[in-house]
């Protein structure tokens, strides 16, 4: 295919298999250099970009130098982004680090209803030209985004384990899961424009087309604040849409750092436009907007709800149907059977379940064990438990804080209530003086209709359940 690059250069495009001869060709994508002025851009096959590990001393010693020059960059200010402007307002919110609250990572602009309509106003205008990109072209804009996070990735990093308190490497496999979206969801765009052929008739040539949709709203979550908000804005990106991004508050540097990305990789102005801004005022707003095309949703149950219910209301002057992608909360379970090798369920059940301090929708906060194998399961993940370091995420621990007190008030009750529900063996305890800590909690002997083992405590808290057999732990399951 042959296009221009972002820089206006000419070039030829190829989407190559394994068995291509121009795989290790300098300047591919895979190269983080980005690609070369002219010639051939080899796209290799997808693959995940590798975590690192930060056993070895020369990635620790980096990490450092990383976490250095970003602690001095602290408590700088960061306004909205609306096309070509950045816009301050009367109003910011300062985002803390949860392991040291009283230092803040960035104070971040405040938008009202007049930037949202202003943001809704640039992402229409930029919608037209950006819909007429071929995909070939918006591919190798996120790929370039790919290659600069990339070579910003230690950066990157250190952002996360300072704003939300993720310890190193699970920051790092954020980075690579952004770095992952980019570059699957370019390959895919350009699978997905191809035309498809349909169910043929007589004298006629049917073909099957994918169009953009328009202005959608991308409503993130701060315990993935790069990779989620990466992954829900560069899909509708890469497929020729125009977003408006409202990243949480207590993430939105992160998301200021992305946009500087997005920039850096020559996506044009006005295709995706930084808004960040109170959920309930600004985050309904932009979801009941008529203009809005889509909502692109990561968080609690709840607010995920709410937003499908309010998106379904046609309001004056719509003149579609809404489209909305919610990924929301659980409740998650491990089924431990007695022919298990128990050694490595209960390592899996302890990563599971206090990784990034048990807030993910996908951790393990239930661990269901047939009856033969309770006892020796109970006592190989409360050991394992009890080992794990704790502390500030800068210092790289097991297990570092809460993202806010909010999330640690909210946690320690479910602890309280589940030490009445069941017998509490592990941990239990919270300190919230200097950062906000909880210790990794086991709770055994829960019933399957307790509370806390049916609401998602989004925290360091994993109920231990018997079943008499493994019929009986997949109806407690359910």
């Amino acid at each position: 295919v042959a296009l221009l690059c972002a820089r206006g250069h000419a070039g030829v495009f190829a989407l190559c298999g394994p068995s291509c001869s121009m795989r290790e060709v300098p300047g591919t994508y895979s190269d983080p250099q980005g690609p070369p002025e002219k010639g051939v851009w080899c796209m290799r096959q997808f693959s995940n970009e590798p975590v690192k590990d930060y056993s070895v001393a020369a990635s620790q010693a980096a990490m450092k130098e990383a976490l250095a020059a970003v602690q001095a960059q602290l408590g700088r200010h960061y306004p909205l982004i609306i096309g070509s402007r950045r816009i301050d307002t009367r109003r910011e919110v300062g985002s803390v680090n949860p392991s040291r609250h009283e230092q803040v990572v960035g104070h971040v602009a405040q938008a009202e209803r007049a930037e949202a309509d202003a943001a809704m106003d640039a992402a229409w205008n930029s919608f037209g030209m950006w819909s007429r990109v071929p995909a070939e072209a918006r591919a190798l804009s996120v790929m370039k985004l790919a290659a600069v996070m990339r070579r910003r990735r230690l950066e990157l990093v250190a952002w996360l384990v300072l704003e939300v308190s993720k310890n190193w490497r699970e920051a790092d496999a954020d980075v690579a899961e952004a770095i992952d979206f980019c570059e699957f969801y370019a390959r895919e765009a350009i699978r997905y424009s191809q035309m498809n052929a349909v169910h043929p008739h007589p004298s006629e040539i049917n073909v099957q087309l994918y169009i953009p949709l328009g202005v959608g709203v991308i409503i993130s979550p701060w315990n993935f604040p790069l990779a989620i908000l990466t992954g829900m804005t560069m899909a509708a990106v890469v497929t020729g849409n125009t977003v408006i991004i409202k990243p949480a508050n207590t993430a939105g540097v992160i998301a200021a750092k992305f946009m500087e990305m997005v920039e850096e990789a020559g996506i044009p102005d006005g295709v995706v436009n930084y808004l960040p801004g109170s959920g309930a005022s600004i985050g309904d707003y932009l979801v009941q907007n008529p203009r809005t095309r889509f909502v692109n949703f990561t968080g609690s149950k709840d607010v995920g709800l709410h937003i499908n219910q309010a998106a379904a209301v046609a309001q004056p002057g719509q003149i579609w149907i809404k489209r909305v992608v919610a990924e929301m909360g659980g409740k998650n379970c491990i089924i431990v059977d007695d022919a298990a090798d128990l050694e490595s369920a209960a390592t899996g059940i302890v990563a599971s379940a206090y990784g990034f301090q048990g807030q993910k929708c996908s951790a393990c906060s239930r661990a269901i064990v047939v009856d033969a194998a309770y006892d020796e399961m109970l006592e190989r993940v409360r050991a394992l438990t009890e080992r794990l370091s704790l502390g500030p995420a800068v210092d790289n621990p097991d297990v570092a804080s809460v993202i806010d007190e909010k999330a640690y008030r909210g946690i320690m009750e479910h602890i309280e209530i589940g030490s009445l529900e069941g017998r509490l063996v592990a941990g239990g305890h919270g300190d919230a003086s200097l950062g906000y800590n909880i210790e990794p909690t086991i709770i055994a002997d829960v019933n399957p209709r307790a509370r806390i083992a049916q609401e998602e405590v989004f925290g360091p808290v994993l109920a231990f359940m018997r079943a008499r057999d493994f019929d009986h732990a997949l109806e407690m399951a359910n």
